[in-house]
């Protein structure tokens, strides 16, 4: 991928980011991470994503347990599965 594709896939992902709370599988509400969020994870209950037919970033969740045994949701931006391939 060149540098304007990533470019406008990064674009896509920030402008979505408003339609992670359509997302949510749980009651709990869901964290936008940032760089620089701090993180209390004390267990990983799932890890989901968009599909995605393509190489790209796609907006994913991680549910999970804090130290106090609260149940979170992060939302965050990853290259997708279809990428681990090498291409």
């Amino acid at each position: 991928m060149n540098f304007k594709a990533i470019s406008a896939a990064c674009l896509l992902t920030v402008l979505n980011v408003g339609a992670l709370p359509a997302m949510a599988q749980t009651n709990a509400a869901i964290e936008t991470y940032t760089y620089g969020t701090q993180l209390d994870i004390q267990k990983v209950l799932s890890l989901n994503e968009d599909s995605s037919q393509n190489c790209g970033v796609v907006n994913a969740q991680m549910t999970y347990l804090d130290s106090q045994g609260q149940k979170r949701v992060l939302g965050y931006s990853k290259l997708s599965e279809n990428c681990n391939d090498g291409s």
